[in-house]
């Protein structure tokens, strides 16, 4: 597999069996981020990525409540404990690459954790020195049923190597 900054040289799979897990699993990635990190959020409706959030805001200790900016694009939520502001966007309803470099994010990328929920395809391009795609999906058990989730984090560029 291959980015835009070059090939994934960081992966990690963990199984999600209920939101409270995939709260924790956000909330523990939290605790390796910094300011100019970007993260692609990958996942059917459904699949937990706002979730995924929440808990990496309570590991970034931001100011919420954390909702999916569906119909705002984008939130800013500042820290309140001195560290990088969460900026939370929903690239659904854009129609490329132009329409989120147009949302000016640029300016707010350095001194923030970016995380960007149906990035794919166009986020990338944010993360100066890589970005971390985090997918998520429902796992189809032997009944049929949807649940649990399972995580995929995969990194590219120089920022993940050293991972």
């Amino acid at each position: 597999m291959t980015g835009a900054v070059g090939p994934a040289r960081w992966a990690q799979e963990r199984t999600l069996p209920t939101a409270e897990d995939t709260r924790a699993w956000g909330a523990h990635l939290a605790t390796g981020l910094r300011a100019g990190d970007v993260l692609v959020l990958a996942g059917e409706l459904g699949a937990g990525k706002t979730t995924f959030v929440q808990g990496l805001a309570d590991g970034l200790g931001v100011r919420g409540p954390i909702t999916s900016p569906t119909f705002v694009i984008a939130r800013s939520h500042p820290s309140l404990v001195g560290g990088p502001a969460l900026v939370h966007v929903d690239a659904y309803r854009l129609g490329g690459a132009v329409e989120l470099d147009d949302l000016d994010l640029d300016t707010d990328v350095e001194d923030a954790v970016t995380v960007v929920e149906w990035g794919t395809g166009l986020a990338e391009s944010l993360g100066g020195s890589g970005y971390l795609v985090v997918s998520l999906e429902r796992a189809v058990g032997e009944d049929g049923d949807a649940d649990p989730r399972v995580g995929r984090l995969v990194g590219f560029g120089a920022r993940w190597r050293a991972r």
